[in-house]
């Protein structure tokens, strides 16, 4: 799944216009429109190109699908996962 018109980064789209604010909204929707993950505990922010992703995470495959998400959007070169794991005691 490509996002955009062009084969530009996620830098020079930022350069040309293309906010922060919409780059956080796009991730929250797919985030969000996933109905198999828990998204809940994790925000989405942004320092320069960089997306942050932080808060908690339940299980792995949650943080995997998140950041594959993520990556589908701004790249894996702009990502910095900061979540941690909160796993249910058993």
């Amino acid at each position: 799944m490509k996002f955009g018109l062009d084969n530009a980064s996620h830098e020079e789209r930022c350069s040309q216009g293309h906010s922060s604010s919409s780059t956080i909204a796009t991730i929250e929707a797919a985030v969000s429109a996933d109905r198999d993950s828990d998204s809940s505990a994790i925000e989405i922010r942004m320092l320069g190109p960089v997306v942050l992703l932080e808060g908690y995470i339940t299980n792995v495959a949650d943080r995997e699908k998140v950041i594959s998400l993520a990556v589908m959007i701004v790249g894996q070169e702009n990502i910095q996962d900061r979540m941690l794991s909160r796993f249910p005691m058993q």
